[in-house]
């Protein structure tokens, strides 16, 4: 299997830990396009600057992500930066960074490079990234739904996750609508391993 296959989706939606476990089951790496644009949001707070002033300095900073079979790296100028990319303050700027054109065609350019095969998430990874894609699939879940599977990895209260969600939603529109040929799959009422087991079925329908 040589292809590439996108999963988008609001944010909480499930969409990464299903990409990783469809990778996982498919023996090829997974990639998560949004660490890139989380990264990017980490350089506006290192540098204390916003989402329109840090596309004057990515030339500045080397960034890469590296998959492993576990999950995916992401180093600045050779520092891993990993573990910084989800707080609060990342979460809270993300999205003024990702409508950024000059910050989606960097994200997009990092990704690009990347020879397939591979799993990769995002908002548009079916729709703009990588319109060939041979599979495509879009998940979504209630926003409710989305905050009490978030608010574990967040040291925050569920309602302070439900608004945040919310205002994500808002501010990620015009990037999260699906591909046109995506498949949609509500995840309100499924279990990971449904979810991954209903990609998969799409992928190599059993005979």
């Amino acid at each position: 299997m040589q292809g590439i296959i996108t999963i988008d989706g609001p944010s909480a939606s499930g969409k990464t830990s299903v990409a990783k476990l469809v990778a996982q089951r498919l023996g090829i790496p997974y990639i998560s396009s949004g660490l890139l644009y989380r990264a990017v949001a980490l350089m506006c707070l290192l540098e204390n600057v916003s989402a329109e002033e840090i596309e004057h300095k990515l030339g500045k900073y080397r960034l890469e992500l590296r998959p492993t079979p576990t999950q995916n790296l992401v180093f600045l100028d050779g520092h891993e930066v990993s573990a910084a990319l989800h707080s609060l303050e990342v979460d809270q700027i993300v999205s003024a960074v990702a409508v950024r054109p000059a910050i989606r065609q960097y994200v997009n350019d990092v990704l690009r490079r990347i020879p397939p095969p591979f799993v990769v998430d995002g908002r548009d990874m079916g729709s703009t990234v990588f319109p060939q894609a041979q599979h495509k699939f879009y998940l979504t879940a209630s926003p409710e739904v989305r905050a009490r599977r978030r608010v574990p990895e967040r040291d925050a209260a569920f309602e302070t996750v439900l608004a945040e969600i919310i205002r994500r939603d808002q501010a990620d529109q015009q990037q999260s609508a699906p591909a046109r040929d995506a498949i949609i799959l509500d995840t309100s009422h499924l279990d990971l391993d449904g979810v991954v087991r209903a990609v998969l079925e799409h992928i190599a329908p059993s005979s």
